[in-house]
């Protein structure tokens, strides 16, 4: 198959196997991933993007698109199909009225808070600033601002999007609105964001980052603290209780190598010294190991995570599930099955959901219904290939295990692998799914884009 029409159309390169470039590109950050596109396209612009879609369709190429490639389930790259590579259209642009920003579709959350932190403004993005903007943002976008501007879908204005017969159209609140609607939290289902554009909010400078490290075997005690603290705590503050362990590392004292911890990870999202007083008794519920509190800039708060996920060099399997409540009993069995988790470099999170998050309502977007009090994210991190079986068993059963505590739905953007025929239903909830399907149905018929959090067209329209 020559593909020699492709390459000359395209303002940036077409890779194929046997090149360094090619190798470097097919890497995406999950190191369980290690998938071998037939053709990576490097693309520059939308007129790119068209390309190698029509390119891919008339040769029956399955489709996978990278634009930050952080997708735990690695949807971002593929097995002989082509990859549409995003990353070099990363290019950021703020308003003049510094109320908005337009994103190209392959930039980063760090690409963004560059652009946007010089003029105190930013948008609700992740926790980590290698993360894509697209990713992140079509299936929901939950971050640090959540409790005071909501999750990065709530903040979508309009986005340009390529179809699957090639197409660039707009989606708004004034045209294709079906669609504008469909990608706040309904994934990569519908063509593929070149643009985007979200609406900016003014942040502190510097913020407070409270983030106290308990001794794990505490946490049947802090824990609780923990909850009662956040439920009465201002929209300003938002957070997530996290089990971890101290690294053998020179940036941590040696004596404390090696302990689980259990760490209250916290932001307030206004003036920092207010913050340091609101969050201070969140660092006075015992003896903490360490304490990474301080006062910092927001866009160093949002690479504070990079160093302990870098690209490619571990192996993850990461589950979520929204939990009903968060009783006593409830905090217990999580315990209970994390002290059985079989890799030290695993992380797990419970995150406490509130304020604007919560009171956007349940069809104003496709990421459906906000009344979910806590999400719990099962990170097993490893690093040798004979432990897959082991971790990821693990991250399994004891998803299952909680599933008596769950509201039954999930968070996309930590989806396992992808695996499970109703995930994206049982995820989004089974009107919402039905109300996409018509969407899908609409701008994705042949379901051109497949690698994703997939949402069948609806047939019945046909």
């Amino acid at each position: 198959m020559s593909h020699d029409v492709l390459r000359s159309v395209l303002r940036g390169e077409l890779l194929e196997p046997g090149t360094s470039a090619y190798d470097a590109a097919r890497v995406v950050w999950n190191g369980l991933i290690d998938r071998r596109p037939a053709l990576i396209a490097r693309c520059r612009n939308a007129a790119d993007v068209i390309a190698a879609v029509n390119h891919a369709r008339t040769h029956r190429l399955t489709i996978a698109v990278r634009s930050g490639g952080h997708n735990v389930a690695g949807y971002a790259v593929c097995d002989d199909g082509l990859m549409v590579d995003m990353s070099p259209m990363n290019a950021v642009h703020i308003a003049p009225g510094l109320d908005r920003v337009l994103i190209e579709g392959g930039a980063t959350w760090g690409d963004v808070d560059a652009a946007t932190t010089p003029f105190r403004r930013a948008t609700p993005g992740g926790l980590i600033s290698m993360t894509g903007v697209a990713g992140l943002t079509l299936s929901g976008g939950i971050g640090w601002l959540r409790g005071t501007h909501g999750l990065s879908c709530d903040n979508l204005i309009a986005a340009d999007v390529v179809t699957g017969d090639g197409r660039l159209i707009r989606a708004s609140e004034v045209e294709n609105i079906d669609l504008l609607w469909a990608l706040k939290g309904g994934g990569g289902n519908f063509g593929i964001v070149v643009n985007f554009e979200l609406r900016l909010h003014e942040i502190a400078d510097p913020v407070m980052f409270c983030a106290p490290a308990y001794p794990e075997e505490h946490a049947v005690d802090v824990i609780p603290q923990w909850r009662d603290h956040m439920a009465s705590a201002p929209d300003e503050v938002s957070g997530l209780a996290e089990f971890s362990t101290i690294p053998s590392d020179q940036a941590y004292p040696e004596q404390t190598w090696g302990r689980r911890v259990i760490t209250l990870a916290t932001v307030y999202d206004g003036p920092a010294e207010k913050g340091e007083r609101v969050m201070q008794p969140l660092r006075a519920l015992g003896e903490p190991l360490l304490d990474f509190s301080g006062q910092m800039p927001y866009r160093e708060l949002q690479s504070i995570y990079d160093g302990l996920f870098p690209k490619g060099r571990d192996r993850c399997y990461w589950k979520s599930t929204y939990l009903s409540g968060l009783g006593d009993d409830v905090i217990g069995a999580i315990i209970e099955r994390l002290i059985k988790r079989p890799s030290e470099m695993t992380y797990a999170s419970i995150w406490k959901f509130g304020g604007a998050m919560q009171r956007v309502a349940s069809d104003a977007t496709a990421f459906g219904d906000r009344n979910i009090p806590y999400m719990l994210s099962l990170d097993a991190i490893w690093s040798d290939p004979s432990d897959d079986d082991a971790n990821i068993s693990w991250v399994r059963n004891a998803w299952q295990d909680m599933q008596p505590h769950s509201t039954g739905r999930l968070y996309l953007n930590f989806p396992g692998l992808g695996e499970g025929d109703n995930l994206v239903r049982n995820a989004l909830g089974a009107e919402t799914y039905s109300r996409l399907q018509k969407i899908k149905r609409v701008y994705d018929p042949e379901n051109i884009f497949h690698l994703n959090q997939n949402i069948a067209p609806d047939v019945r329209l046909s």
